[in-house]
């Protein structure tokens, strides 16, 4: 039996499968970007933004505490089961959505995604670690969130378009139950394990490799000035994410834009992000981690500050593609940090309570968004947004020093 290796070309069939896989836990998200903010205008009647945007909120929530579960049980039992046990949340959601008598069914369906998306993705995250090692780890996110953003884009905008030829539902949510049957039988039969990699780097033996639980959590969340540096700028670039998926749709349409134009504008985003990540991965392995999560940040906010400033289509497809490139540069390099600094026997609970307080933001963006808009108008809250990520940047910029194990000063 041959020995197993670390490195991307020497796992390249199985890195490859768990891309697909990723591509398809992001066209999960992409299916209702463009459709639930019009749903709930024009199918349920909704008023009031806050409650309009709860789907969001429990989202985020949902996800946050499933992707702490996610680290516990990937590093404990496998990364696999766990994988395959977030496409099982995944199942129900387009059918729930496709068929809701009333808009509580809707943030049901959410919460079940939310479970799908933290179980699958985090998974798919610590795997492709696993397998690449630390030479290519920026690389490796760096095509693993480039996928899920693509497909979010290209979900986004296909959904778009079938609702504007077909209607709101249910056309356009079939495109989530093709996702997860094809899902479900690919990590059933062709996706392996991957946690026998981590003796291949494991420092069994040292300080780092008997962390507690509660120390990791610590670490993540408040002590460790990189990982908690990173946790705080992934949960501003989620808020910016979660915002612009329940205001972005409704702000174009109070403009007169039609659904085509919306979908067009929505997609955009995500569309750039993951685009761009096929670049800033692997350039967060040339120069370091921190100068793209510095610039990404400030990026953000001057692209916020664009949109709500803007009010013609040019303008806010500039706003929205610059945004795009911001998060480019900061989420692969994110998780890159991550990787460089937990050690292999903590790397999944690491990974999973980082984006605990990344998805959170999530829910920080939609109920910002929600009683901002609610208090004041929808373009107040791409302001406030704008504002806290220059607060983040700065955060960043102060507090974050280089993780990467070849560019840290010495």
């Amino acid at each position: 039996m041959t020995r197993p290796q670390l490195g991307l070309r020497q796992n390249a069939a199985q890195f490859t499968l768990l891309v697909a896989v990723n591509a398809l836990v992001g066209g999960m998200v992409g299916q209702q970007q463009t459709t639930l903010p019009l749903l709930a205008e024009q199918v349920f009647h909704l008023t009031g933004y806050t409650f309009v945007f709860a789907y969001v909120a429990a989202f985020g929530i949902a996800k946050a505490a499933s992707n702490y579960v996610a680290g516990v049980l990937s590093d404990r039992h496998g990364r696999r089961p766990v994988l395959l046990a977030g496409w099982l949340f995944g199942l129900p959601v387009p059918l729930l959505i496709m068929w809701a008598p009333a808009w509580e069914w809707i943030i049901v369906a959410n919460i079940l995604l939310g479970i799908n998306q933290g179980l699958a993705w985090s998974t798919t995250v610590t795997m492709k670690i696993d397998l690449v090692g630390p030479r290519q780890r920026g690389l490796a996110m760096g095509l693993n969130e480039a996928a899920g953003y693509l497909a979010v884009a290209l979900t986004s905008a296909a959904a778009g378009w079938i609702a504007a030829q077909h209607g709101l539902r249910p056309a356009p949510f079939l495109l989530g139950v093709a996702y997860t049957v094809i899902a479900l039988v690919v990590v059933t039969l062709f996706v392996r394990e991957t946690r026998g990699f981590v003796a291949l780097e494991s420092t069994v033996g040292s300080p780092a490799g008997q962390l507690s639980d509660r120390r990791i959590f610590a670490d993540v969340s408040w002590r460790d000035p990189a990982l908690s540096s990173a946790s705080l700028a992934g949960m501003a670039n989620n808020l910016n994410f979660g915002l612009s998926w329940g205001v972005f749709p409704l702000l174009f349409a109070a403009a007169g834009l039609g659904l085509r134009e919306i979908g067009l504008l929505v997609a955009l985003y995500p569309l750039v992000w993951g685009v761009g990540q096929l670049a800033t991965g692997w350039l967060s392995d040339l120069v370091g981690r921190k100068p793209l999560v510095t610039l990404g940040m400030f990026l953000q906010a001057g692209a916020l500050a664009l949109i709500a400033a803007a009010d013609t289509m040019p303008g806010w497809a500039l706003g929205t593609a610059v945004l795009g490139v911001g998060s480019a540069l900061v989420y692969p390099a994110l998780l890159a940090v991550i990787g460089d600094v937990a050690a292999p026997e903590w790397r999944g609970r690491a990974v999973g309570i980082y984006r605990v307080w990344r998805d959170l933001g999530y829910t920080a963006g939609a109920l910002l968004g929600g009683l901002v808009a609610d208090a004041t108008s929808l373009t107040s809250a791409v302001w406030v947004a704008a504002g806290l990520s220059a607060a983040a940047g700065t955060v960043v910029l102060v507090r974050l020093g280089e993780t990467h194990p070849e560019k840290r000063p010495v």
